[in-house]
């Protein structure tokens, strides 16, 4: 039962959780303003300890980050987070998983597609809600997955990539002094397909210039105006990107020409913010069409595809997790192969 502090005049839960080792620990929780509040968070914290899907999907929440903390990477269950909160919360937040219907679930997709969000982001909001509901099927025997019975809503059209080709690159890049940061984190963006981050994590040490070899061991990013370095993407991420000899050579001349440069610096101490603002300057000056920094790497793929080279090795160069991932992203970009083997099976029987 809650008690009263007298001298902060608020009330305080408490209630009783087993730990690991199945022995019971008390729990405490201040700053209620009534008696009536402070009981209904001991009612809701005894039916989450016991992991029920009588909770509130607020609480379940908090449930399903905890349980998710060592497998996702700190960055993604922030956004994770953020997009639930956001978009999931205020709708669903202080209702019972197990009450929760197909029917609410398509009123919700309803109201979410009246926003102005694209079709992409539609989608990755809804990955959030089905993941919570999935996790609490397989984990906590929820009865009923509701997500299941509806049609997802948004949809990731790869048809509407956004690149630049060959010459469209060039008519950018020749608006940026050449050799200088810009130019060369531009180049290497283009002529690798890497991400963003996994540029602005590389030092020195991860270029074997007698080799022309780029390793990808690590990715960059900035929160909350502090710079952090993790581990990729997947660990498909991790990867050694052959380079070509002439983007090889604009990096050697660059290291050389920051003298002293320690092994273990970053190439390039600046934000993907920064680069985007360069980005976008650079696309006024030369009047090529608007991209995103993210595109430069779909970039990359349409030049491998238009000089013919296979799925599997972009996958490999792009460090896909799957090849269906590079089939989905960039399948359409591949010419109709239909002909050629019409024109194969020609010259075959023609010998048969």
């Amino acid at each position: 039962m809650p008690y009263k502090d007298k001298d902060r005049k608020t009330w305080t839960a408490q209630w009783f959780e087993e730990n690991v080792m199945g022995e019971k620990v008390r729990k405490r929780k201040r700053g209620f303003k009534t008696k009536k509040e402070a009981i209904e968070y001991e009612v809701q914290q005894r039916v989450n300890s016991g992991k029920s899907m009588d909770m509130t999907l607020s609480a379940f929440i908090d449930v399903y980050f905890e349980d998710k903390q060592n497998e996702l990477k700190e960055r993604t269950l922030r956004n994770k987070r953020y997009m639930m909160e956001q978009y999931i919360v205020p709708y669903f937040g202080n209702k019972k998983m197990n009450e929760i219907t197909a029917a609410q679930i398509i009123q919700w997709q309803n109201e979410m597609q009246k926003r102005d969000f694209s079709d992409a982001y539609l989608r990755m909001i809804q990955n959030q809600l089905t993941s919570l509901f999935t996790h609490a099927a397989k984990i906590y025997d929820l009865p009923s997955n509701p997500c299941k019975k509806v049609k997802k809503m948004g949809n990731f059209d790869s048809r509407s990539l956004d690149f630049w080709t060959v010459e469209e690159y060039k008519r950018f890049r020749d608006t940026i002094e050449p050799g200088s940061q810009y130019y060369l984190v531009f180049e290497m963006l283009f002529w690798t397909g890497c991400r963003i981050g996994e540029l602005l994590a590389l030092t020195p040490k991860d270029i074997d210039f007698s080799r022309n070899q780029m390793s990808i061991t690590k990715t960059y990013y900035r929160n909350g105006g502090k710079d952090y370095i993790t581990e990729p993407k997947t660990k498909q991420s991790i990867r050694v990107i052959e380079i070509p000899e002439f983007l090889k050579q604009e990096i050697e001349k660059y290291v050389d020409g920051h003298y002293g440069m320690p092994q273990n610096e970053r190439l390039f101490p600046i934000g993907q913010e920064a680069v985007q603002h360069k980005l976008k300057r650079h696309v006024e000056k030369s009047g090529v069409k608007k991209i995103r920094v993210h595109d430069l790497r779909h970039s990359h793929v349409a030049y491998l595809i238009h000089l013919g080279v296979e799925p599997l090795l972009i996958k490999e160069r792009l460090g896909h997790k799957d090849i269906k991932i590079t089939l989905n992203t960039y399948g359409h970009l591949y010419p109709n192969q239909q002909r050629k083997i019409a024109d194969l099976l020609d010259n075959k029987i023609q010998l048969i």
